[in-house]
């Protein structure tokens, strides 16, 4: 047994005490907030961050007042996928104020505090609880109807940590595409959600095929069903499906969110209706049955 000196164990007290009091103040700035969605994925490369940027504008555009929190350390997009990359938090008179994107969606990320984009975030589990506690502890959101958090792909420390965080989250969207490849990881992400108490609201496939535009043939590029499979077998909704759309890259690279630039495609109406579902499902009086 290892003896701690009396100074190592006030050390310890105050971290404790610190590590408390950042909880407290994170739990007291997103009790302003009603609804909170995590975002996640059994694996990369399924347009996670699309959707949850998607999500966000939609929800905008039908009235509610968004917040995304781009979770993911490793490989923060939602600056880029809504054309705010370069901006910078500031401190305000309440805490550290988001960035503010089109449509008026507040945004937080680490990619904002990086000194230039290609810095790489090398940080072990600890030190990413530790940089997003400090996060909620920090941000002034506001009042919000939703804030939309983008995990990264898996059920690691992210996940976990956020779990633990944000502990009245209203629910989770599990975003996958339509390969068998990904329907068995995709099924781990409904587990993990389920064992750590949050409700999954539902499955939504992205990339579910692509509508050649001079013929009008719809080709299935990533197999076909693994979506509504997953929802049948594991026993939650399936909110719906996002056709490919090559505009989408455009947008994406220009900074311009998708759905507000070609509103009238099927991608857009897809992502629109998965936004009224979400709704339905978090502000019903129903909820949480």
């Amino acid at each position: 047994m290892v003896e701690l000196s009396g100074k190592e164990v006030r050390g310890r007290l105050e971290m404790i005490k610190r590590v408390r009091e950042e909880e407290k103040k994170a739990r007291e700035r997103l009790s302003k907030i009603k609804h909170k969605i995590a975002i996640i994925s059994g694996k990369g490369g399924v347009g996670k961050s699309f959707v949850s940027a998607s999500l966000g504008v939609a929800l905008s555009q039908l009235g509610r007042r968004v917040g995304i929190l781009d979770a993911d350390f490793h490989g923060p997009s939602i600056p880029k996928i809504l054309g705010v990359e370069n901006m910078h938090m500031v401190s305000g008179p309440s805490g550290v104020l988001p960035v503010m994107a089109p449509y008026g969606i507040k945004v937080v990320s680490i990619e904002f505090m990086l000194p230039s984009h290609d810095t790489p975030v090398i940080w072990r589990g600890p030190l990413k609880a530790g940089a997003l506690r400090q996060l909620l502890s920090m941000v002034d959101w506001g009042e919000l109807d939703y804030l939309v958090v983008d995990l990264p792909p898996g059920t690691g420390d992210e996940p976990l940590s956020v779990a633990q965080l944000i502990n009245d989250l209203s629910g989770a969207i599990v975003v996958t595409i339509p390969s068998d490849l990904s329907r068995v990881v995709v099924e781990k992400a409904v587990v993990f959600a389920r064992q750590i108490k949050v409700r999954v609201l539902g499955i939504v496939e992205n990339m579910s095929y692509f509508v050649c535009p001079s013929c009008g043939a719809k080709y299935k590029i990533f197999g076909e069903g693994a979506g509504r499979k997953i929802a049948e077998e594991m026993g939650v909704d399936f909110l719906g499906s996002i056709p490919i759309d090559p505009r989408i890259s455009e947008c994406v690279d220009r900074g311009e969110p998708f759905i507000a630039r070609y509103p009238e495609t099927e991608t857009a109406k897809a992502i629109m209706e998965i936004a009224k579902k979400m709704i339905e499902k978090v502000e019903t009086s129903d909820y949480g049955s």
